[in-house]
């Protein structure tokens, strides 16, 4: 065996965030009665708050703001969409978001196989996030895959965000991995794919949304399932 281990990505990849956070957002939405607030439309809100997010994670990895910033401006900057200004309400959303969202098990298809089958031919598997220690520990714990990892690396943990090669380095010394016989696993071109290259590990693009990569990986599948034919 060529890899003995593996460092998959979380969100995106394994865990369906999109589904989860749309599932979370629904019912804050109707615990905190927004349609009242002027927020008619959920999905239009839903639209604005990923679209928020996705721009503050991008400021987030590149170091131009801070993890408290992210958590509540994405809020935020959704509701000033529908021109409501309430920081307190905004912070609050914030805050509930973040309890709620890692009671939500939603999982890409085949995820509990695909791990099943890594584990019985012996791999050492791990996870490399960008997301919040507690968060994704909850996550885990959630969805029951906690039991699958033997190391679980964080920004917070490592004090480094991906695609910055001393998060790799990092998980590699906490795990005693070496470069050669080890591969990361993601849906981030950019964080997962780039940052695996900047650490000279191998890559595997999990291209579930079907893009046109900007950055070569080592592999692509587009489903957890052909992981079995490189694995």
């Amino acid at each position: 065996m060529k890899y003995r281990h593996l460092f998959f990505d979380l969100d995106h990849t394994l865990w369906d965030f999109e589904t989860n956070a749309k599932e979370t957002l629904k019912d804050l939405y109707q615990s905190n009665a927004l349609h009242e607030r002027g927020i008619t439309d959920f999905d239009a809100f839903y639209e604005r708050y990923s679209y928020h997010n996705e721009r503050l994670w991008d400021r987030y990895t590149k170091g131009f703001i801070k993890q408290e910033e992210l958590r509540w401006k994405r809020v935020w900057l959704a509701m000033l969409d529908f021109k409501i200004a309430d920081e307190l309400l905004a912070r609050a959303l914030s805050q509930q978001f973040l309890e709620l969202l890692p009671s939500k098990t939603n999982l890409f298809p085949y995820t509990v196989e695909i791990l099943e089958y890594l584990k019985a031919k012996s791999y050492h598997l791990h996870l490399v996030t960008n997301g919040f220690e507690k968060v994704q520990h909850s996550k885990l714990k959630q969805s029951g895959l906690d039991g699958y990892f033997e190391a679980v690396i964080t920004s917070e943990g490592s004090n480094s965000l991906k695609p910055n090669k001393e998060i790799f380095d990092y998980a590699l010394e906490q795990t005693g991995a070496g470069v050669e016989e080890s591969i990361m696993i993601g849906d981030n071109l950019d964080a997962d794919i780039q940052g695996g290259i900047n650490a000279g590990l191998d890559t595997i693009f999990v291209n579930h949304l079907n893009v046109v990569p900007h950055v070569k990986p080592t592999y692509t599948v587009h489903h957890l399932k052909e992981l079995e034919s490189i694995l």
